[in-house]
């Protein structure tokens, strides 16, 4: 027998406290974030957990993240990856990202993380140019939404066949299926979705944690 349940914030807080084993540094880096005006861009912990779940479920060793912010999500990463695991992570503040490298430093992760301060899109060309194509075992997107297409074949591209590519905000809290809405980011978001609906390079999943993780695997 199926069964939809809805996640209201008592049941949220309680798949957090029985679901999450979330380390210390990572729940502070999570309440200092929240403080910012920006805070809601943040990813949940549950969310976090289960990213950590997917790369070492995958044996990932090499990552991407395409929107830093203050390092929640890139803090959980490293902390789930082995010794030699590695993540390019790209981003334009050097202000968010400050704080993200005073958590990183203080977990003892810092050397695993490689910060590109610079738009993304041109990293992610440099990096196919320095002949980085099917060297990433993950990928994580959470930036502008407009240029989630953009992102995501860029990472296509840097992924192994068999590697997975992670895309936040695809349910974009409703607005996808609100007719009336037609903001920029909305119709990026409803445009990318409909795009991985009928892309054959890849396996799909739209996972309802959180607001919306698209998870496409290439196919090799």
């Amino acid at each position: 027998m199926s069964k939809f349940t809805s996640l209201d914030e008592r049941l949220h807080d309680y798949v957090v406290a029985v679901g999450v084993r979330e380390n210390p540094i990572l729940a502070r880096l999570r309440t200092e974030t929240a403080k910012l005006p920006q805070g809601g861009m943040q990813i949940s912990p549950d969310q976090a957990a289960f990213l950590q779940f997917l790369v070492g479920a995958i044996g990932a060793r090499q990552c991407l993240e395409i929107g830093v912010f203050t390092g929640y999500s890139a803090l959980a990463v490293a902390l789930a990856l082995g010794h030699d695991g590695r993540i390019t992570a790209l981003d334009k503040s050097a202000e968010w990202t400050g704080i993200a490298r005073k958590y990183w430093a203080e977990a003892g992760i810092a050397a695993k993380i490689d910060l590109k301060l610079a738009p993304a899109a041109a990293t992610l060309d440099a990096l196919l140019a320095e002949g980085r194509a099917g060297r990433y075992d993950f990928a994580f997107i959470d930036a502008d939404k407009e240029n989630y297409e953009l992102y995501f074949e860029r990472c296509l591209a840097l992924v192994r066949p068999g590697g997975v590519i992670a895309v936040d905000n695809t349910l974009w809290d409703g607005a996808v299926i609100d007719p009336e809405d037609t903001d920029a980011d909305t119709e990026a978001i409803r445009t990318f979705n409909r795009a991985r609906h009928r892309d054959t390079r890849i396996d799909l999943c739209l996972v309802p944690i959180a607001d919306g993780l698209t998870l496409a695997r290439k196919r090799a």
